[in-house]
């Protein structure tokens, strides 16, 4: 089976049914809740790592110290080409690992359901590829990605923060919202965060309303899900050297 490191940075936000969509593409996961659960010394065995979200900044080690740790992992993992997929709080922290920027959302939270779309590297990306111009995901976040990494490919856009999606030295990818909430999860987040669940469009938090969106994400990020999988086995090719990233003649 394909050993996937999951690393699991808060209680509040847990694999889900991205989970379920990854095992049943046939993966093997770890999952890890630091600091309760130690992180693995180094990457040694596994074939890829999904770091999930979490309510704390990507930069927080004063609260959290081993959010330094994650980051570390995450670096060895993008320098290694290992497959990899960051998710909210986990793309900010691969966005930092890698050399990019992560600041305050200047123009507030970005909350419930929303459309990124794709752009022109997306088309031929081996997970984006096949995904619809328009797609369906669950925003949840303060904090935005300010300066992707260097040499990074945008893959998905939305009019508010620039830099929802993006790929790394050829398998490593972030997506600044989450794909793998149940209505149950936002629900939680909002009851947690009032506040910022305030900010989201009238009746977007409706529970019938999450319910119709969490079937369309599942309609397409779960084979999305079973891309990485196969990205992560080896049966499916990572992309294509970026040319943005080729040295000059």
């Amino acid at each position: 089976m394909t050993r996937l490191l999951i690393i699991q940075p808060d209680v509040s936000d847990p694999l889900g049914p991205l989970g379920d969509w990854l095992t049943e593409a046939g993966a093997d996961l770890d999952v890890r809740l630091p600091p309760g659960q130690d992180l693995p010394a180094d990457l040694d065995g596994y074939a890829g790592v999904v770091c999930l979200g979490g309510n704390m900044g990507a930069e927080d080690d004063a609260k959290h110290p081993w959010l330094a740790d994650v980051r570390r992992l995450l670096a060895k993992a993008a320098s290694r080409q290992l497959p990899t997929l960051g998710i909210c709080l986990g793309a900010q922290l691969l966005t930092v690992a890698t050399g990019g920027r992560v600041e305050v959302g200047r123009d507030g939270p970005e909350i419930g359901p929303h459309l990124v779309s794709k752009k022109d590297a997306a088309w031929t990306d081996p997970l984006f590829a096949e995904l619809p111009l328009m797609q369906d995901v669950l925003q949840f976040h303060n904090d935005s990605i300010t300066r992707l990494p260097p040499g990074a490919e945008l893959l998905a856009s939305a009019p508010r923060y620039q830099f929802q999606a993006f790929r790394f030295n050829r398998c490593v990818y972030g997506v600044q919202f989450h794909i793998e909430t149940t209505p149950e999860i936002v629900e939680s987040w909002a009851a947690d965060e009032p506040e910022m669940a305030e900010l989201a469009r009238p009746g977007a938090l409706d529970h019938d309303k999450l319910i119709t969106v969490h079937n369309d994400i599942a309609e397409t990020w779960r084979p999305f899900a079973q891309r990485f999988v196969r990205l992560a086995s080896g049966e499916l090719q990572p992309a294509a050297d970026s040319q943005r990233s080729l040295p000059l003649a």
